[in-house]
């Protein structure tokens, strides 16, 4: 694995999440996308309504990454996340896969 940059649909990951702006959200994901994060996966209009509620509830909740390292597997992306939640801030781990240039999973965890 190695250090690298972000790709396109990762980048917009963070964008979107850190302007508190969904709109376009879903179209960095495949058809079949899932997001796992808090012991719950969502999948199609319900990974919008997950983002749109992360942003409501913990506002500002902002993610500054910090590394990103890739490989033949995910793309793992360090992030240090803050906003209105306990424990804010921490350091979360996304697991990226990508699939024709779109996000097809991302699994967050401490």
């Amino acid at each position: 694995m190695t250090h690298a940059e972000l790709s396109a649909p990762i980048s917009g990951f963070f964008q979107a999440q850190n302007s508190g702006n969904t709109e376009g959200f879903l179209d960095l994901f495949t058809e079949d996308a899932v997001v796992s994060d808090e012991s719950h996966s969502h999948r199609g209009e319900a990974i919008r309504t997950w983002m749109d509620a992360a942003i409501a509830n913990f506002r500002p909740l902002h993610a500054e990454v910090v590394d990103v390292v890739s490989g033949d597997g995910p793309t793992v992306v360090t992030a240090q996340v803050s906003g209105t939640f306990p424990g804010s801030p921490i350091q979360l781990r996304y697991r990226f896969t990508i699939r024709d240039g779109l996000i097809a999973a991302v699994s967050i965890a401490p």
